[in-house]
């Protein structure tokens, strides 16, 4: 998925766009007039549509075997849309002028809660789809404030992936803890090859980042200027004054350190499932995955979970709306799910479909493992996490660039309050 946008769709060697942030009260305005006014476009009775982002071609096909598939099994005819990540948003917020939104839209999970809160989507258990054996995390990953909105067929997370044969050369095993990883990374840095690669670029690849090292430090996104955020802020710190990270780490994005790993320009990274296909490319790359390490032993590694959901757009058409959770419901049925798992390299939202996929993928169990104590960004904050997003990105440019980790996050936090 992309580098998806870091929880978006995949698109594998391009670098992530650059979302647009559309404000609330515009996305209301435009939600509202198509609720109070109902659908205003004559439709096919017999064709439904859905806007996606899958403009990859291996996306767009694998997208398109499936609506085949859900047409046959629902008796209609279902057609894709597909528009660039960055694009989603104002593609729907523009169908909404003209009364002419998609029977189903998937969304960014971060971008999801802005339209729920304009009222622009169905709860989708007033539909009939159920949440039954999808994990707590990955629920909330599609609700907002406790109502579940969007249905997600796999998701992704973040892991620490390593070079084997680096490791073994040196003699050093896969770190489990902030300890032995800058250990390990400061052992495998030499010249201008790199003991580890992360990205910290001023974007939301950097704060997808920063997450799992904030979360499993105990710190919250509500509480920007904690002891325990300035600590996870402090750890990348140690590591680019340790020389173990590379000082172009503040400009990078998740593609760039990809592309620094497969040219062994470093022995670890911090990634997602998305560069698989790309990693597997590359002849005699021999690379593991493992979960991201933890302040100390013990500790519970926590990362963000990525993807996009699939929603049902308030047209006020309510026979079309339910047909449109019944395309949902066929597009993340167990066996969709794990079709299109094994074809993306991410992990089922379905705890069953996720089961029959670890047997089918052994290589990412680690993933696995990390999406089962992964959090949604928004969980918290809604739509308000992009002001947070904002803020983090710009302490980071601040921080690592000499000014102190307290100093940068306090501001971060007045700037996240502020809303600006």
């Amino acid at each position: 998925m992309t580098a998806p946008s870091p929880d978006g769709t995949r698109q594998p060697r391009r670098r992530p766009h650059r979302r647009v942030v559309v404000p609330l009260t515009v996305v209301s305005a435009l939600i509202g007039g198509v609720v109070l006014s109902g659908c205003g476009q004559q439709r096919d009775p017999d064709v439904y549509t859905v806007l996606n982002s899958s403009t990859d071609e291996s996306y767009h096909r694998w997208d398109a075997q499936t609506l085949d598939r859900c047409s046959k099994q629902l008796g209609i005819t279902i057609e894709q849309q597909s528009v660039p990540a960055s694009q989603v948003m104002t593609k729907a917020l523009r169908m909404a002028s003209s009364k002419s939104l998609p029977d189903v839209l998937q969304l960014d999970a971060s971008e999801m809660p802005t339209f729920a809160e304009a009222g622009g989507l169905i709860p989708l258990k007033d539909l009939g789809l159920t949440t039954q054996d999808i994990p707590e995390g990955i629920v909330n990953f599609g609700s907002y404030q406790g109502t579940y909105y969007g249905a997600a067929r796999t998701v992704n997370t973040l892991a620490l992936f390593y070079n084997k044969d680096t490791l073994a050369k040196a003699g050093l095993k896969v770190p489990t803890t902030w300890d032995e990883m800058r250990e390990t990374a400061k052992k495998l840095t030499s010249g201008k090859k790199y003991g580890l690669a992360l990205s910290a670029g001023g974007a939301e690849d950097g704060v997808f980042q920063f997450t799992p090292f904030m979360w499993s430090n105990g710190g919250d996104e509500t509480k920007l200027d904690s002891p325990e955020v300035a600590g996870a802020l402090d750890y990348w710190k140690s590591l680019l004054k340790d020389g173990s990270l590379s000082k172009s780490t503040v400009n990078w994005t998740q593609a760039d350190v990809n592309d620094q790993f497969m040219a062994g320009n470093a022995a670890m990274m911090i990634n997602g499932p998305w560069q698989v296909e790309t990693l597997n490319s590359k002849k005699g790359l021999n690379w593991g995955i493992a979960q991201i390490p933890v302040p100390k032993a013990g500790d519970e590694s926590v990362g963000p979970l990525g993807g996009g959901v699939l929603t049902v757009p308030n047209t006020g058409d309510s026979e079309r709306e339910r047909t449109a959770a019944k395309i949902i419901g066929c597009m993340s049925g167990e066996q969709e799910e794990i079709t299109y798992a094994i074809n993306s390299w991410m992990v089922p939202a379905n705890e069953k479909a996720a089961a029959v996929w670890r047997t089918k993928a052994p290589e990412l169990a680690a993933l696995a493992d990390q999406v089962a104590t992964a959090r949604s960004r928004t969980a918290k904050l809604g739509a308000r996490w992009s002001s947070v997003s904002l803020a983090l990105q710009s302490a980071f440019q601040s921080a690592l660039t000499g000014e102190s980790s307290e100093t940068a996050l306090k501001r971060a936090q007045q700037r996240a309050t502020s809303g600006n």
